[in-house]
């Protein structure tokens, strides 16, 4: 059953999706990592593929960027393809220095001013929080890979290019305790509670609102390696 934005049929998708922003680290992780690949979407560029990880089946799709798209496309795996697990994965600008270049975050909360929500079914609380039994497999698998994760509330920004000069992240960091900031997770954690789903979000900080660290290309490609493997092993858990 196709949508105007997902033209797969039913059962092209396994139960695990998971979902970088950008399609074409979509398609980085279908040939990188899958075997048996299918691409089962391509409506608006948003790629889509399922395959097998060490004999298992997973899905991975882009989201795009921002929350309406993000939305979209996870409420429809949910409600319309019977998905049950959504891990987003992602990049993310650090608020403090606990949170360095390079370094992988595990989302524990997701804070947002955004009014999704609110709009989507009457929630007015500015907090949403992920699957506790999906985090808890994001945590196994770092560990069986011997890489680091640091958990902490997420801020999920409806804007990038803010007008406001201040030191406004701090205040954010101070009173809301943001580690890093993104802005997709408070939607995707949102449409899983509505939907009695899954839903995950694991980040790669690539730049840092309190550090000058400088990455490079090749520096920040293995450090998203890092990231989509702990989201592999945990997809087939």
């Amino acid at each position: 059953m196709s949508t105007p934005h997902n033209n797969a049929n039913n059962g092209d998708i396994a139960k695990t999706v998971l979902m970088p922003g950008d399609p074409l680290r979509a398609k980085f992780i279908a040939e990188t990592f899958l075997t048996d690949v299918k691409q089962f979407n391509e409506v608006r560029n948003m790629f889509g593929y399922t395959g097998k990880y060490k004999g298992k089946e997973v899905s991975v799709m882009g989201s795009g960027m921002g929350m309406p798209s993000i939305g979209i496309y996870s409420y429809e795996l949910y409600s319309m393809y019977g998905v049950e697990n959504i891990i987003r994965i992602g990049s993310a600008g650090s608020y403090c220095e606990e949170a360095g270049v390079f370094d992988v975050v595990l989302a524990n909360a997701a804070y947002s001013e955004s009014s999704y929500a609110k709009t989507q079914s009457g929630y007015e609380k500015d907090m949403t929080y992920p699957s506790e039994v999906l985090n808890g497999k994001i945590r196994e698998s770092a560990k069986n890979l011997g890489k680091k994760i640091i958990e902490g509330c997420v801020h999920s920004s409806d804007v990038f290019y803010r007008e406001d000069k201040t030191p406004y992240y701090k205040k954010l960091y101070e009173e809301k305790g943001c580690i890093c900031v993104e802005m997709e997770s408070f939607a995707l954690f949102h449409n899983a509670s509505v939907l009695g789903k899954n839903a995950a979000c694991i980040l790669t900080i690539s730049d840092s609102f309190v550090s000058s660290q400088v990455t490079t290309a090749e520096e920040r490609q293995k450090s998203f390696t890092d990231m989509m493997e702990i989201a592999l092993d945990a997809a087939i858990m």
